[in-house]
């Protein structure tokens, strides 16, 4: 048993603080990979208040924190990672409610709740804005961060207001007229999500139902649901021929590298832009594979694959 004095994150850390705390914890089976190692500490605040003092205290003592979301898009080293990961886990991070607000109604939704949830409960209410995010996994503080999307629509085009957790430990509030959405990209500052505010307009019913069931039909239909995978590894490059971004899955595909492996790593035989890993799988064998694909995509045309899946190793980011 490793001795308190031994970890790299010390327990006096969490002293006095409304937080759960597990020591070297395993990463591996709170995301979609089902790879890598532990983190030094995953911690659960059960608060905002919680939230703001713990991450306060490892600004001051110098030790790195990460936010752990639903474990799609991210892949965990097999040596973990250092410092404090941060899970919104507790009740408090997965509240919702809906009021109106003149023409449209607002969604208030806790940073670590799944974004299915918010957008289940919006057919249900025959309100659209985020139906066009069906079977994205996320939470919804990471969907803010990265403005997750597809080719129906971000999160961005909606989002009325964020709360967030600056690195210093502070609340604030920003609201949207201050972030700029890009494509799988916010200007949000620096800090962790913790609710945001979604802006949502009534819809008919009927359609609303069959928009939604268009999209999840379409996604079910092209992409490896069930496969061991983060969802699309690459973000879709601009062309520079055409100035237009072309799809990274596309660009694979052509190349001919659909079945590519590594280790227990592959390629995606339906979708290019998946990277799925076998049982006995190690994160050294996506990262390989990662780097292959886009080295051979670049020698083949010219254009830089980049991901969008994010990679946590120890010592970095």
């Amino acid at each position: 048993m490793t001795m308190a004095a031994e970890r790299p994150v010390s327990p006096a850390l969490f002293e006095g603080l409304d937080v759960a705390v597990e020591f070297d914890a395993p990463l591996a089976a709170r995301t979609w990979y089902a790879v890598g190692g532990s983190a030094d500490a995953l911690a659960v605040p059960h608060g905002e208040e919680a939230l703001a003092a713990l991450v306060g205290r490892c600004a001051r003592a110098g030790v790195r924190t990460r936010v752990l979301g639903s474990g799609a898009n991210l892949l965990v080293g097999d040596d973990g990672v250092d410092g404090v990961v941060i899970l919104l886990d507790a009740p408090c991070w997965k509240e919702a409610s809906f009021r109106e607000d003149g023409p449209v109604t607002v969604a208030r939704v806790g940073a670590g709740r799944d974004l299915g949830k918010p957008i289940h409960e919006a057919t249900r209410r025959s309100l659209a804005g985020i139906e066009a995010l069906i079977g994205i996994p996320a939470q919804v503080g990471g969907a803010i961060r990265m403005n997750a999307g597809g080719k129906f629509g971000a999160i961005g085009d909606v989002v009325r207001s964020v709360g967030l957790v600056t690195p210093e430990g502070d609340a604030r509030v920003v609201g949207s007229a201050e972030i700029r959405f890009g494509y799988r990209h916010s200007d949000l500052p620096a800090g962790i999500v913790t609710w945001a505010e979604l802006a949502l307009s009534p819809a008919d019913p009927g359609a609303l139902r069959a928009r939604s069931r268009e999209i999840s039909d379409y996604k079910a239909s092209v992409q490896p649901l069930t496969a061991n995978s983060a969802g699309c590894m690459w973000k879709n490059p601009v062309d520079p021929a055409t100035g237009q971004r072309t799809s990274a899955g596309l660009l694979i595909d052509r190349a001919g590298l659909k079945g590519t492996r590594a280790g227990k790593a592959l390629i995606s035989m339906q979708h290019g832009n998946f990277v799925c890993a076998e049982p006995g799988c190690r994160a050294q064998d996506i990262v390989d594979l990662e780097a292959t694909v886009a080295d051979e995509v670049f020698r083949r045309t010219g254009i830089r694959l980049e991901r969008e899946v994010v990679f946590w190793r120890r010592g970095s980011a």
